[in-house]
């Protein structure tokens, strides 16, 4: 009999697990329409060359010390990089690798609740609103956020071998432990409280911590709480090592300009956000502008007032422990993220809600499933309240991820339901000159300068403009103001080749030259300013370096004009057949893209 219970339970995880999956995949099976976004998929994929040869020691040796982008995730690159072996840069491949992660976490949330609670509705339903909820939305579709997808995997992962290690200890189980956070945090640093977190399960829901008479778990051995803060020693020292390896990288990144007070303000008010976010999840955006120094003092304090109560609640339900627990992992899971620190330009962001909301969940599932117990609330009837919760949460679940299936459209609402906010003003740009609206882009681009006029990236976009309309003089002092204005090397890259370019324009070859090199100097896989540097050369006769610098371009970005400026100084060194490959690669190239256009005309006909 007890056999046939456990094997009638076993099967019902299994469909659980499945049924996890199907919800995930189908509510995220519109992103294989989905582009790569135009804000950080393009440094991350799409012009990342390290990405594009070979999986070898060279893409491992990078991966694991590039400080790009102002992050070490050594897993986070190979994981690219494995995807652009796979599909290319088709994005909707690399969109599928981030559902499938997705649907991965949320059966590793419902089996990690399941085996340490063995409550198993009461998991499902957390994991449930974990894969509906429209706050991951961020996280799913945005492939630069595979990251967060990812280092969650680990996280979870981590926590399932500790419940398996607290049931019995051993050093291969402790060592699982330990792995399991090392790659968490190597994927991305979000993962740095997992330790507090397993304090957190030492209380609930594995009733490890001794506390004066009660009695825990069957076959769970108490610990007192010193020993076991000493028991994690070795993991509080990754986190350490984590965070000084992130000071470190996100120098660039760090805004210490921005006084404490004002960052303590925007924490709170981001607080009280997330919190109305998780009832009300609309007005979803990818980046949400800080208000900087003009943060509501009085918004700061009431938000503050809210955490206080809530938190004073949280301690007179004590008895029931998931609720501390379950407000401890919210409020700690956060705290890396909240700003207290500022990293980059945003008061809050949904990506940072992906850990801690499963604190939220938990108080709420079990709360809600205590209180229907207490009452004699029917099981059809709540079985019936939990289907429409997860059908509203899934409708605008479903709603969201529609949202970025076109970067006009999500830069389009972004701009709707946010103010002042220059990125996504310079992004909306950036969709439009894709498109070649270049004067409705110009338009945007001004008013990212209006609303900022320090920020680099909507100063270089305006720069660029300006070069392209002939203004060569209006965008080399642009371009002066932008190599001003920022301290990011693929940014300052960018100026400096594009300034070479428009110098290049008057016929001033010498300074243009000189920019080259900056660039070159900032980012030595530039494609553009190699290509610029070759022109200078040919120029100047000198046609062997020209090549040298022509064929290097090609190689790390190919292009059919990269490869007839190859041939003609190829052609002018006397190299015939050389130049006739290089002209028949360019042909090849030209030919692949015409039929790529004509396959999209008649997708669009049909």
């Amino acid at each position: 009999m007890t056999i046939s219970l456990l094997e009638s339970r076993e099967k019902l995880v299994r469909i659980c697990c499945l049924l996890l999956v199907l919800a995930t995949v189908a509510l995220y099976n519109p992103l294989s329409r989905a582009p790569f976004l135009n804000y950080d998929d393009d440094a991350y994929v799409v012009q990342n060359s390290h990405l594009r040869g070979r999986l070898n020691s060279e893409t491992l040796k990078w991966a694991f010390t590039t400080h790009d982008l102002s992050n070490w995730h050594p897993l986070t690159w190979l994981s690219h990089a494995l995807d652009v072996q796979m599909f290319g840069l088709k994005p909707e491949g690399h969109h599928y690798v981030n559902v499938l992660l997705q649907s991965l976490n949320a059966v590793l949330l419902f089996l990690l609740l399941e085996r340490s609670t063995g409550a198993l509705w009461r998991s499902f339903m957390v994991a449930a609103l974990f894969a509906v909820h429209p706050i991951n939305v961020e996280s799913v579709a945005w492939i630069s956020e595979r990251k967060n997808v990812l280092s969650m995997a680990f996280f979870l992962a981590g926590l399932l071998a500790y419940v398996s290690y607290v049931r019995k200890p051993g050093v291969l189980r402790y060592l699982g432990v330990f792995v399991s956070f090392a790659a968490g945090l190597m994927a991305k640093p979000q993962v740095i409280t997992f330790p507090f977190v397993l304090l957190l399960m030492d209380y609930w829901p594995l009733q490890r911590m001794a506390l004066g008479g009660e009695e825990g778990k069957s076959g769970i051995r108490q610990r007192h709480f010193p020993w076991l803060v000493t028991e994690k020693v070795p993991l509080f020292a990754l986190s350490l090592a984590s965070a000084l390896i992130t000071m470190k990288v996100q120098t660039d990144a760090i805004h210490l300009e921005l006084p404490f007070r004002a960052r303590l303000e925007n924490a709170l008010i981001a607080c009280a956000e997330y919190l109305w976010k998780f009832i009300w999840p609309v007005d979803l955006a990818p980046l949400y502008p800080h208000p900087m120094l003009s943060v509501s003092a009085s918004r700061a304090a009431m938000a503050g007032l809210l955490l206080v109560l809530i938190s004073i609640l949280t301690f007179v339900g004590r008895k029931q422990r998931y609720i501390p627990v379950g407000w401890c992992w919210f409020l700690g899971t956060l705290v890396p993220m909240i700003g207290l620190v500022q990293v980059g330009v945003q008061s809050m962001a949904d990506r940072y809600a992906y850990i801690p909301f499963i604190g939220l969940f938990i108080v709420v599932c079990w709360g809600v499933a205590d209180l229907m117990e207490t009452q004699e609330v029917p099981w059809f009837v709540s079985t019936v309240l939990c289907g429409v919760v997860l059908a509203a949460f899934g409708s605008m679940c479903y709603r969201q991820v529609s949202h970025w299936d076109d970067n006009l459209k999500l830069w389009s609402r972004t701009l709707e339901i946010t103010h002042d906010n220059y990125i996504a003003e310079d992004c909306m740009a950036t969709a439009l000159l894709a498109e070649g609206r270049v004067e409705e882009a110009a338009e945007h681009l001004r008013s990212a300068v209006r609303i900022n006029p320090q920020d680099p990236l909507g100063n270089l976009n305006l720069a660029f403009y300006e070069q392209q309309h002939g203004m060569y003089g209006d965008a080399i002092a642009r371009y002066d103001a932008v190599l001003r204005l920022t301290s990011n090397s693929r940014l300052l890259a960018t100026a400096f080749t594009d300034r070479g370019y428009a110098f290049y324009s008057q016929k001033q070859y010498a300074e243009a030259q000189k920019s080259f090199e900056a660039a070159l100097s900032r980012f030595a896989e530039n494609s553009a300013a190699m290509i610029g540097m070759g022109l200078i050369k040919e120029r100047s006769g000198n046609l062997a370096v020209a090549a040298a610098f022509f064929t290097r371009a090609v190689e790390l970005q190919p292009s059919d004009q990269g490869y007839l400026l190859l041939a003609q100084a190829l052609e002018g060194a006397g190299q015939k057949d050389a130049a006739r490959a290089a002209r028949d690669r360019a042909g090849q190239i030209s030919r692949n893209l015409d039929q790529a256009s004509e396959s999209v005309r008649k997708l669009l006909a049909e």
